[in-house]
């Protein structure tokens, strides 16, 4: 028995290793409690199953809600005064010393109350679900002190809860230096292992921790220091790894098992090797890339060849990546990148879902999966990739509401 049966559709159920797409034409889906009951040919299903409501596709092409796995959307503020200052000749330099940049951004989320943070955090989680995206990561990273920090985790599962979009929390504690510790980033650290962890762990507020391994942010001792403190509190781990250099990010995160490595422009042949072999996800992201003005991109085609996972992410931030569109990544990275429109689709469905450690129950269209789904009236999938910008879901159902 099925409450709901979708026909006349295509599926693309992203499952790997089959027809490209994992598609299927002339489907259909059968949704009980919440979850796929039935998918594939139409012509399979039981002549005799009880149906409490049939839905006509009309055609359409049906995806697994798209979930957008790299994220800092919720923050206080926005520096759009500093990106007309940088266009107008200003340099980052001289932002930051007028007191501008990531610690702006810190101020402002420190001085923004729970339910302002939740307020501007919905409106933009529900441009994202508008999209299609029915999952979203969210980390913190813009508090730098364990009041703040646990102020915007808790900000952002509520924001999830009013967006109706299910929200997955990660700890980023060691996103920057507070400036209550200038110049004793050891110091801190032993602050975010010692004190941060433990009391977000014991509040239950995080599922993932990350940190910023850059020679801007945090180096590999200081980033190991805070991944056994996760380790020690039963947490995952993900990071921001070789970004504006090599510093052999991707091979610290596969050692730690981590969920993904994410960025990534300078990774090594030895950090994706480990990462093949960790099962860790590169997580790409063409926003923040585009935004910098980068010239060099991810491994792409060493990552393929190895056979590492890729998914894609808006990596939603107030400096480097105010983008609020996932079908914009896929189109970026197809002509950014080199991505195919089917390794795209398979970086915010299948791949998205690994790199948050859902991918159980999510990411792709199988009997027993949450039915999280998204109609497009198109007539292939590559559409989506090919439109800059995406399309226009007909229709979006989601297994929460």
């Amino acid at each position: 028995m099925f409450d709901t049966l979708y026909r006349n559709i295509h599926i693309a159920t992203m499952v790997g290793g089959a027809a490209p797409y994992g598609a299927i034409r002339d489907g259909a889906i059968g949704v009980t409690d919440g979850k796929i009951a039935y998918v594939g040919p139409a012509s399979g299903l039981d002549a005799d199953a009880e149906v409490k409501e049939i839905i006509d596709g009309g055609g359409q092409w049906v995806f697994p809600g798209f979930i957008d796995c790299h994220t800092h959307i919720v923050f206080g503020g926005n520096r759009a005064r500093e990106y007309e200052e940088r266009l107008n000749g200003a340099s980052y330099e001289d932002i930051a010393r007028r007191g501008g940049g990531i610690l702006s951004t810190v101020r402002a989320t420190r001085d923004a109350s729970e339910a302002e943070l939740v307020a501007s955090a919905t409106k933009r989680l529900a441009r994202l679900a508008a999209d299609g995206v029915t999952t979203v990561e969210i980390k913190s990273g813009y508090g730098l002190t364990l009041d703040d920090e646990m102020k915007m985790l808790s900000a952002a599962r509520k924001a999830g809860e009013q967006a109706g979009v299910s929200v997955t929390t990660t700890f980023l504690g060691a996103h920057a230096l507070p400036p209550e510790y200038a110049d004793d980033k050891d110091g801190y650290i032993d602050h975010v292992a010692d004190v941060m962890i433990p009391a977000v762990a014991e509040a239950g507020l995080a599922d993932a921790v990350d940190a910023f391994c850059e020679g801007i942010g945090f180096t590999p001792e200081q980033t190991a220091r805070v991944f056994d403190a996760a380790a020690n509190h039963g947490l995952k781990v993900k990071l921001h790894a070789d970004q504006l250099s090599d510093l052999a990010g991707g091979a610290l995160a596969a050692r730690y098992d981590a969920l993904s490595a994410d960025h990534l422009e300078y990774a090594s042949a030895g950090s994706i090797r480990a990462m093949k072999e960790a099962g860790t996800v590169a997580v790409l992201l063409p926003g923040a890339f585009y935004v910098l003005k980068e010239h060099k991109r991810p491994p792409v085609e060493m990552l393929r060849s190895q056979g590492v996972p890729m998914a894609l992410a808006t990596d939603v931030n107030p400096g480097t990546s105010p983008v609020l569109s996932l079908q914009l990544m896929l189109h970026m990275g197809c002509t950014l990148f080199g991505m195919t429109p089917e390794e795209a689709l398979m970086g915010i469905t299948a791949h998205a879902a690994k790199a948050l450690g859902m991918a159980a129950d999510r990411g792709t269209l199988e009997v027993g999966k949450r039915a999280d789904m998204v109609f497009f009236d198109i007539e292939e999938p590559a559409e989506l990739a090919y439109w800059v910008g995406g399309v226009t879901p007909a229709k979006i159902v989601r297994a929460n509401a």
